[in-house]
């Protein structure tokens, strides 16, 4: 070969590898215009979480309700007193004629808001073998003489009692022999026994009483039925329970 004609040959050769270049730089997968990126320059945003909060129209989710169990109610709805004490004192009394008597014939009840009554918190149905079923046992909680005489006589100023001591008794309107309080002022009054020739205090009352501690010691009534009862309407139950 000429060397004129070896010059045209390699001058062809560049040529053609130098096309071969720019086809290459401008294939599909590397365009001309394309600028790489990095990875330290690639966006680091984090992925979205879907959100747990309810839309804004979702009925609105309410924590249920519990209802709490209902007490049982303290026996037999009365008010609870202090119980028996080591040492009683004298009790405050309403106001002079604060209080009012209501007759069912000759037999007084006592004023509802002044004496509704109240119960021996020390005495229930569980324990009245050891308690009010036991011969003697209202003997070691009654309160003593010094500490009654002066409440009566403040009881029978509140309801304006006039008549006389000897027939007028200071009396448990739920007994001590049922489980009634002691000496809370809800629980005593000036009971009057206008009978026709009534010489003590001894009254019907007191037969209901002694009648129901027998129902109730033989279980045949419960403890808080009586105690209702005779708080309620003592000539009621006189009538009913006989």
């Amino acid at each position: 070969m000429s060397p004129r004609s070896a010059r045209a040959g390699s001058a062809l050769a560049v040529g053609l590898a130098t096309l071969a270049l720019v086809v290459a730089a401008c294939g599909p997968d590397h365009p001309a215009s394309a600028t790489r990126t990095s990875p330290s320059a690639r966006s680091t945003t984090p992925t979205t979480v879907p959100s747990t909060v309810p839309p804004t129209n979702a009925a609105p989710v309410t924590a249920p309700t519990t209802t709490a169990p209902t007490p049982p109610p303290t026996a037999a709805g009365l008010q609870v007193g202090p119980g028996t004490q080591a040492v009683y004192t004298v009790e405050p009394q309403r106001a002079p004629g604060s209080c009012h008597y209501r007759w069912v014939g000759s037999d007084p009840l006592p004023d509802p808001v002044c004496t509704p009554g109240a119960i021996n918190p020390q005495v229930t149905q569980a324990d009245i073998a050891s308690t009010i079923c036991r011969s003697g046992w209202t003997a070691t909680v009654r309160p003593p003489e010094d500490v009654t005489s002066p409440e009566k006589q403040g009881s029978a100023a509140a309801y304006g009692y006039t008549g006389p001591f000897a027939t007028a008794e200071y009396d448990h309107l739920v007994p001590l022999e049922l489980g009634g309080d002691p000496n809370d002022p809800a629980n005593l009054w000036v009971e009057p026994n206008d009978r026709p020739g009534a010489t003590s205090t001894a009254n019907g009352k007191d037969d209901l009483e002694s009648r129901l501690r027998e129902l109730v010691c033989s279980g045949a009534l419960d403890l808080a039925t009586a105690q209702q009862a005779i708080a309620t309407d003592w000539v009621a139950a006189a009538a009913r329970y006989g």
